[in-house]
């Protein structure tokens, strides 16, 4: 597989081409490298600083617990109690508070530009990028309402100060949860300006700024004028960024307390009113205000989201190094529609009719043909991930193979087992080194892969095939066997999503009925996107079969 070149024009859901082409750094992956002088003044500010801010900050939370548990008392889910003199008090007081906490972090001051909207012009606030959970300070700043994860209330101190700013909140455990809490927001935002606005991060997860993912759809919905907000954190150095790869939440609390100073800009864009067509389609009103937010920004949009996070952190066998193309080709599966539902079942219909055509090279038409969809933009684009000698001719084992890791990530075996019943020769069930690198780099999304060092560990009687009853076997016995064959032999493997962050799985974890891990978005705002609205506007381009 390979990368689309620079000069190839990326496609968003809507059909229409990207302001700025995608970005090739993972948008999920946050590195952070210090100096020695930055080690010594860490070193420093943690013996000094860094236990007074912290005392401080949890000092201000305490403080602000008590106001807010009188302001909340009495208080009815349903309706909203008028805005009396002592409660406008309290609101004041809360915001004092919490400005002292952020300003014991180092927040010293907060850049504002723009104006923030009236609730009856605009219901509805859409905060991004999302990348650090410092970037509540915009909620203490404005007391307006965001989307919460149920069980935050029943946390000691900090439920009492989320309930005081009236969240909606959201249920993993309840079925119905994400209808309910869209129903409410909607009640909320057509309230005429009564009830508080809603603060809603879109992306739905946390990345490193570089871009902005896909947004969302809950947000948009209601289908009344939001209010675009973007927040920039300036900072020489990065400690605020919140990633599955990288620093943990202690860590950049640590790191963000012992800098001297944290700079924080917050603007407020005019405000969005959708058109009758975004109304009816709240997958059209994201990507558009998306595209209003990365101008404002200077960042490129990109059609990655929080279901490629989880693809890139999976815990199987195989780690996706971080120029992997699966998650280019994952974003154009969702796209198409081609990612299905009866995964197994498809899958091994796809295996069984690409064994038959034997390693023949199919050209665009006939892919579509196999695929069964019609010839289109996106199509052309993930045609070309794998026409890698650009010779109008693809090998569709090769498709088999990525949607099989990009439909169960973590079950590296079983996407093994199907790549080798693809490869097999008739007569012994054998394949050959060259077959086998040609399953691991699509397996792995990339270009290059040698396995030399590897099939030779496995072919120990030196037969020049292996079967996957024996790749079965070696696996089982070297549980490790990535890190110490494939990434000894190609350098750009060890720079993947988990390999520095991520302890190596036990031999329970990897065997053949191995699930995908069930990953949390980490961020401030949950996604509560009904399933019905994915995002994904090209219904027409979905699989008839």
């Amino acid at each position: 597989m390979k990368l689309p070149s620079n000069g190839q024009c990326a496609v968003e859901g809507d059909g229409k081409k990207m302001d700025q082409a995608p970005p090739f750094r993972n948008p999920f992956v946050h590195v952070l490298k210090f100096s020695p002088l930055e080690k010594a003044k860490i070193a420093l500010m943690t013996v000094t600083l860094f236990p007074i801010r912290l005392l401080i900050a949890a000092f201000m939370m305490l403080l602000a617990w008590p106001f807010a548990f009188l302001a909340s008392v009495g208080r009815s889910e349903a309706v909203v109690e008028p805005q009396c003199l002592w409660r406008r008090l309290v609101d004041i007081i809360l915001k004092i508070i919490m400005r002292v906490m952020w300003f014991a972090g180092g927040f010293h001051w907060i850049t504002v530009k723009g104006q923030r909207a009236l609730p009856a012009d605009a219901p509805i606030l859409t905060l991004a990028p999302h990348s650090s959970y410092f970037d509540a300070i915009p909620v203490t700043m404005t007391m307006a309402s965001i989307v919460m994860k149920a069980e935050s209330k029943d946390i000691p101190v900090w439920g009492t100060l989320i309930k005081y700013i009236r969240p909606v909140f959201v249920s993993r455990s309840d079925q119905d949860s994400r209808r309910q809490t869209v129903e409410e927001i909607k009640r909320r935002a057509h309230s005429g300006g009564e009830w508080p606005q809603i603060m809603i991060f879109p992306e739905g997860t946390c990345t490193n700024r570089s871009c902005l993912i896909t947004f969302k759809p809950g947000a948009f919905i209601p289908a009344v004028p939001v209010q675009p907000v973007v927040i920039r954190y300036p900072n020489k150095l990065d400690t605020i960024t919140w990633t599955w790869q990288g620093p943990g939440a202690f860590k950049i609390l640590w790191l963000t307390l012992c800098q001297l100073h944290n700079e924080f800009i917050i603007e407020f864009l005019p405000i969005y009113t959708p058109s009758e067509e975004e109304k009816k389609n709240p997958a059209l009103f994201a990507i558009n205000v998306r595209r209003v937010m990365a101008k404002a920004l200077g960042v490129p949009i990109t059609d990655y989201s929080f279901e490629d996070c989880q693809l890139a952190m999976a815990e199987g066998q195989l780690r996706l190094p971080v120029d992997t193309c699966l998650l280019e080709f994952a974003k154009l599966v969702r796209r198409l529609g081609l990612k299905p539902r009866n995964t197994e079942k498809v899958l091994q219909e796809y295996g069984n009719r690409a064994r038959k055509l034997e390693g023949q090279k199919l050209g665009l038409d006939k892919f579509a043909h196999f695929l069964d969809v019609p010839v289109s933009d996106m199509l052309r684009n993930t045609f070309s991930l794998f026409d890698e000698h650009e010779d109008g001719c693809m090998d569709i084992r090769e498709y088999v193979i990525a949607l099989s890791v990009v439909c169960r990530p973590a079950k590296t075996l079983e996407t093994m087992k199907l790549a080798f019943k693809m490869f097999e020769a008739e007569d012994d069930g054998a394949i050959t080194e060259m077959e086998l690198a040609v399953i691991l780099k699509t397996a792995l999304g990339v270009t290059h892969l040698s396995v030399s060092h590897l099939f030779t560990a496995i072919d120990a009687e030196d037969t020049g095939k292996i079967t996957f009853e024996k790749f079965r076997s070696f696996v089982e016995q070297h549980p490790d066997f990535a890190e110490e064959h494939l990434h000894t032999e190609n350098a750009g493997l060890h720079n993947g999503p988990c390999h520095h962050h991520q302890t190596i799985p036990s031999q329970s974890s990897l065997n053949l009925q191995n699930t995908a891990t069930a990953k949390t978005a980490n961020g401030i705002c949950p996604d509560f996107s009904p399933g019905d609205h994915d995002g994904t506007i090209d219904g027409h381009l979905k699989k008839h079969n």
